[in-house]
């Protein structure tokens, strides 16, 4: 008997692990993009980024409403995260689960990237991606 229930429990664990990162699908020819500032534009500090997205919604993360995310600003990243888990959050991979469409970053002077990632209610990434073309600007 107690085999079974180890493989009762198992399994459950599986289920529940697997639909815990199930990726929500996004909405056909939708588009994210940064607004400002502009690929190649020298700014001055503090550096203010807007977020644009269109063909979805924005909702603050842990809300489940179909067809929006919230953003995730991706600054100096060479290389994308996984897309079928949460994405990490830290100094250089950050979050605006309250449904935030604008931030102001301290940014030292020099070349930096920005990106965004439209992340579900959970963090992850939609099916497919909504990411942003890359933004080069120089601080100075």
């Amino acid at each position: 008997m107690v085999p079974y229930r180890s493989v009762a429990i198992g399994l459950a664990l599986s289920l529940c692990l697997a639909t815990a990162w199930a990726r929500t699908p996004a909405r056909p020819g939708a588009n994210l993009y940064i607004i400002s500032p502009a690929h190649g534009e020298t700014v001055t500090g503090p550096v203010h980024v807007r977020f644009g997205l269109q063909g979805m919604g924005v909702a603050p993360a842990g809300v489940d409403k179909p067809a929006t995310g919230h953003h995730h600003l991706l600054i100096d990243v060479d290389e994308l995260p996984p897309m079928d888990r949460p994405l990490p959050k830290d100094d250089r991979h950050r979050h605006f689960g309250g449904g935030q469409t604008e931030t102001v970053l301290q940014l030292p002077p020099g070349r930096h990237t920005l990106q965004l990632i439209l992340g579900d209610r959970n963090h992850v990434p939609h099916q497919p991606p909504l990411i942003s073309e890359k933004v080069v600007i120089e601080v100075k």
